[in-house]
């Protein structure tokens, strides 16, 4: 069984992480993730820096600007992590945009994904019916779940369709907005988190977008199986750097 579904399976809220691969220095990628286990996160988002990421707030672009100077692409990051499962157990998700694995080929970037250890990919700008026409057969050859992204907007139908399709979680984006960490959730937020909740979807939700803290984290996590946070840990390693990440994990989940 894939590890995010396993993961799923514990009846415990996951906090989920993501960071950009390359940063703050090239070569931190491998003990970042390290680092984050030990520290009891449930699963780690490894972005692949991408020169053009469109649903990336000011923070997740910075970061990315910061890993391709240092030199990141798919090949540095595939052997930065070819060891990685010798001392991670936990699931490993990459998220990217299509254009580098394209670049990459895709069943070439999935076989790799494969061999390293990687358990699933969240591509925001590939579309779910093109993933389910031209790559969900090369996707389940590797063994591979790709997660696929909603928001506010999607319309139920639409959902739906995504569900049926996905076969690990539904990444529940908060707003309609760029990423970037908030104080909290209004009653926009939350009526949309209890909608998509009550519509009983077969594939667990993690909510993302606005986690910054453990108020966010317990109020998205009371509709959802989990929360991810991207930007919040982003400034912690920008201001405190890699050595800190007790300190963050444990600001979030006490």
């Amino acid at each position: 069984m894939n590890r995010i579904n396993q993961k799923l399976q514990e009846s415990k809220k996951l906090l989920s992480i993501y960071f950009t691969a390359g940063y703050p220095s090239l070569n931190d990628t491998a003990s970042i993730i390290q680092d984050l286990e030990k520290n009891g996160v449930d699963m780690i988002e490894i972005g692949l820096p991408f020169s053009d990421p469109l649903a990336d707030g000011p923070t997740i672009q910075a970061s990315s600007t910061t890993a391709l100077k240092n030199g990141m692409t798919s090949e540095v990051l595939f052997n930065q992590l070819k060891d990685i499962r010798s001392s991670v157990s936990i699931p490993l998700i990459i998220m990217g945009y299509f254009n580098p694995i394209l670049q990459y080929g895709v069943e070439a970037f999935c076989k790799k994904c494969a061999e390293i250890g990687i358990d699933g990919l969240i591509i925001p700008d590939l579309p779910v019916d093109v993933y389910h026409e031209d790559y969900q057969a090369i996707f389940k050859k590797y063994g591979l779940i790709n997660v696929f992204l909603i928001t506010p907007q999607t319309p139920k139908e639409r959902i739906e369709f995504i569900d049926s399709v996905s076969n690990g979680f539904i990444y529940m984006v908060s707003s309609a907005s760029v990423t970037g960490s908030q104080s909290g959730f209004g009653e926009e937020q939350t009526t949309y988190f209890k909608r998509i909740n009550d519509m009983k979807l077969k594939n667990p939700q993690i909510i993302g977008f606005g986690i910054s803290n453990n108020e966010t984290f317990t109020q998205a996590t009371k509709y959802a199986k989990g929360a991810i946070i991207g930007s919040a840990f982003i400034k912690h390693l920008k201001a405190k750097g890699p050595d800190s990440i007790k300190e963050f994990v444990t600001f979030v989940k006490p």
